[in-house]
């Protein structure tokens, strides 16, 4: 007989709820990779001639406008919504997010291709955008959350984490692939992509363990032994029963057998009885904000959210103008942040785990990115290769501590010992955070679109003040 290969030996080493694991470890992240994914197109996609004609302002105010109408939606929506999830079901609920995500998404390309030139049409395509997206993240926290426990929680979600890079750069790929010929389709494929995700999310997203363990329980318990709705109590037993006579009855006996019951016979069934506890009910948006970490934390995220977005949504209009590059080379440069953010996202998550401490991993790097910030506005007037050098780096350091706390943190705060056990809390308590986190996605780039006229200097002043605000939170 020949040997097992040892690829074998190592896959059937696993058992099958570690399978179920990985799986929704994997699909979890391609779920939230294509939101992401159809994100990134505006920050890519040049204002070209039918964008331009949109307004007499300049070509650097429909963007912006753009933006800040997506996230303001985004992070004013994301709290409430974050709490009804709590009480529907994920599956459903992130499905329709994603199948009207890609459908507002395809709508904006749809502008290009019908050339529509009226700004509130764009305006209005990315208000509901904004506020259908904000069905993704609590859901696909919360879900991650039940799967896996404390124990390395900051390695599994710092590699988890990765899909936010993972989609940046796919949708600078895509979308510079069709700026120059077709900006329409920059917006079409991504949209095409996630409302497909979201029906495979429909076909095989688990929410809990206990969902996969009750549908294996019902579908392997033998017929005999299952339960049937029999109002004569025998469900099929012939032989020994218990005779319940006239008058004999006790209070509990006959809730259990009614009035017209009597003299029925009852067969002898070995019978477990569980106390019986009110399921906890989710939490409010009061209680949350009283779970010990969850406003400093959220503060925090806000102005290292800011950094981050500011870069996800400028960095390739000011590579062109530092670099003079065009508007393709400069989007495929710019993925090299988000290169930086998936190291910087595990490293985060590594040193945590060792360390015990998630505030001290993030004060740490938040001290270390202000400098470095600074460094990456002047080395990039020196060439391609230390733009590259501190690219990586920058992106490390900016994105390790927005990652740590939008997923290791989210998930030990939703869990907190204060909650007696509730498990109902992880998606309100990732909710606040990331709704409070999207102000400063909203505010970071307008801000840099305001400041970037008077000089590039001025937009990573404000940067580095934002760094030093969310080190002082933290």
């Amino acid at each position: 007989m020949a040997p097992v290969p040892p690829g074998t030996r190592f896959l059937a080493s696993f058992n099958r709820d570690q399978w179920y694991r990985a799986f929704t470890f994997a699909l979890t992240f391609l779920l939230y990779t294509s939101f992401h994914l159809s994100r990134k197109p505006i920050s890519i996609v040049k204002v070209t001639q039918p964008l331009a004609q949109l307004s007499s302002w300049d070509h650097t105010t429909p963007r912006p406008a753009m933006v800040k109408s997506f996230f303001c939606c985004y992070s004013s929506d994301v709290t409430w919504l974050g709490i009804i999830g709590e009480r529907l079901p994920i599956r459903l609920y992130l499905t329709v997010g994603m199948l009207t995500s890609g459908l507002f998404t395809c709508l904006f390309g749809l502008g290009y291709v019908y050339d529509i030139h009226c700004l509130g049409f764009y305006i209005f395509v990315q208000v509901a955008n904004g506020l259908v997206q904000t069905t993704g993240w609590p859901s696909v926290v919360t879900c991650i959350g039940n799967w896996f426990g404390k124990g390395r929680r900051g390695l599994i979600m710092g590699l988890w984490n990765s899909h936010t890079s993972v989609g940046n750069i796919l949708g600078s790929l895509i979308a510079g692939y069709y700026v120059s010929s077709n900006w329409g389709l920059s917006f079409i494929v991504p949209g095409v992509i996630i409302a497909a995700m979201g029906v495979i999310c429909f076909l095989f997203l688990i929410e809990h363990p206990n969902d996969l363990k009750i549908a294996s329980a019902q579908s392997s318990a033998p017929s005999s032994q299952k339960v049937h709705k029999n109002r004569n109590g025998v469900n099929g037993h012939k032989d020994l029963y218990l005779q319940y006579k006239p008058g004999a009855k006790s209070w509990d006996t006959e809730l259990l057998l009614g009035q017209e019951s009597i003299g029925v016979c009852v067969p002898v069934q070995q019978v477990v009885v569980v106390k019986s506890e009110a399921e906890p009910s989710a939490i409010s948006f009061m209680g949350a904000l009283r779970i010990p970490g969850v406003v400093e934390f959220s503060l925090c995220l806000l102005f290292a959210k800011l950094v981050s977005y500011t870069f996800l949504f400028w960095l390739p209009i000011y590579i062109t103008k530092a670099a003079h590059l065009d508007a393709k080379k400069a989007g495929d440069l710019s993925t090299l942040f988000d290169v930086g953010g998936i190291v910087g996202g595990i490293l985060a998550g590594v040193i945590s785990d060792k360390m015990g401490k998630r505030a001290t991993t993030c004060a740490v790097m938040l001290l270390l990115a202000a400098p470095t910030l600074y460094g990456f506005s002047m080395m990039s007037q020196f060439g391609l290769g230390p733009t590259i050098g501190m690219l990586l780096v920058c992106g490390g350091l900016v994105n390790g501590p927005y990652a740590l706390i939008t997923t290791a943190v989210s998930a030990d705060l939703g869990t907190h010992k204060s909650l007696k056990g509730n498990a109902r809390a992880l998606s309100t308590v990732t909710a606040i955070i990331d709704g409070t986190g999207s102000v400063g996605a909203a505010v970071g780039p307008l801000l840099a679109g305001l400041l970037s006229s008077q000089g590039w200097d001025q937009v990573f002043y404000m940067l580095m003040t934002a760094d030093f605000l969310a080190l002082l939170v933290s």
